[in-house]
């Protein structure tokens, strides 16, 4: 039976909107963070720079980027490195938090690939019947 109050200490109730799993789980399950931390991960975690990000990132503009990545740094996930130079150059990495979020979003990824051909059907077959 799946109850929707009263959840056991440290969890949160997904259906209360103000629980803070669930705004976590908003925050870190939007394609943006998914990409990022991808991308962060990638050669045993790596620090790219904001620009280096966008390239990689097609059809992100600069305000999201930007508003990602800043909401991942107040999150403890990626960690801004600055270079004294002009312009300043600035740098991304995955924090160990980060990279701990990695693995479970990787898991998802493959998940998604394994069944979005029958994900496709089953939502083409809906759209014909209605």
């Amino acid at each position: 039976m799946v109850t929707t109050s009263g959840a056991g200490a440290g969890r949160g109730d997904l259906f209360d909107p103000a629980c803070p799993t669930r705004q976590l789980l908003d925050r870190v399950g939007s394609k943006w963070t998914v990409m990022i931390v991808k991308l962060l991960a990638e050669d045993g975690g790596r620090e790219l720079r904001f620009a280096e990000l966008d390239r990689l990132m097609p059809g992100v503009s600069h305000k999201m980027l930007s508003q990602t990545l800043r909401s991942l740094g107040a999150d403890g996930l990626v960690a801004r490195r600055v270079e004294d130079a002009v312009p300043p150059r600035v740098f991304y990495a995955l924090t160990p938090l980060g990279r701990s979020l990695s693995g479970p979003l990787e898991v998802l990824r493959e998940w998604a690939e394994e069944h979005i051909a029958e994900i496709d059907r089953a939502r083409t077959a809906a759209s014909r019947s209605s």
